[in-house]
């Protein structure tokens, strides 16, 4: 897949609402992902606190404001669309005000009380969360977002996901092919 042909379905043209376009990046899902963030001169920030770990700071999700033209916006999609590395998210909010939302769901609890890691941020795991809440969730999920966009199983499509009058809207955009 050209990383052009998926730039323009995440930029559609006639959107022009102000909202920039984030990544959510899984940095467990390629070793390259983070020495890639740090090198990218784009607006970064880890979703976890404070002084991480070495391994975990390679392992951690990242949320990174990304640009239409920009290098690492081509190697991201070029390298990764197609292998689950992350979600795509369009909103007005500032990246703070982003990752201080999105990190509200980095934990879940078992029906035990057992704290387990939710990694909404994998799209295998998004598209099957999302068709499964209410109104009142899909609020509290979406807070700040416009949209969510991510890759389909078949990776030829691109997912677009909305919230609407408490209901889960989904665009399905086929990706012109390579």
């Amino acid at each position: 897949m050209k990383p052009e042909n998926i730039i323009d379905a995440l930029w559609p043209s006639s959107t022009d609402d102000g909202a920039q376009l984030y990544a959510v990046l899984d940095g467990a899902r390629n070793e390259g992902i983070y020495p890639a963030a740090i090198k990218s001169g784009c607006e970064y920030e880890c979703l976890y606190r404070g002084e991480l770990e070495p391994d975990l700071a390679e392992a951690a999700p990242y949320l990174v404001k990304l640009e239409k033209t920009h290098p690492f916006t081509y190697w991201l999609l070029g390298k990764g669309w197609g292998d689950s590395w992350g979600i795509f998210v369009q909103s007005t909010a500032t990246l703070r005000d982003l990752r201080h939302h999105f990190r509200k769901f980095l934990m879940v609890y078992s029906p035990e009380a057992k704290p387990m890691y939710f990694r909404y941020y994998d799209p295998r795991v998004l598209r099957i969360y999302l068709p499964t809440c209410n109104a009142q969730e899909l609020a509290t999920v979406f807070g700040p977002v416009t949209s969510f966009v991510l890759e389909d199983a078949d990776a030829s499509n691109l997912l677009r996901l909305s919230s609407s009058e408490g209901a889960l809207q989904v665009q399905k955009v086929a990706l012109p092919p390579a």
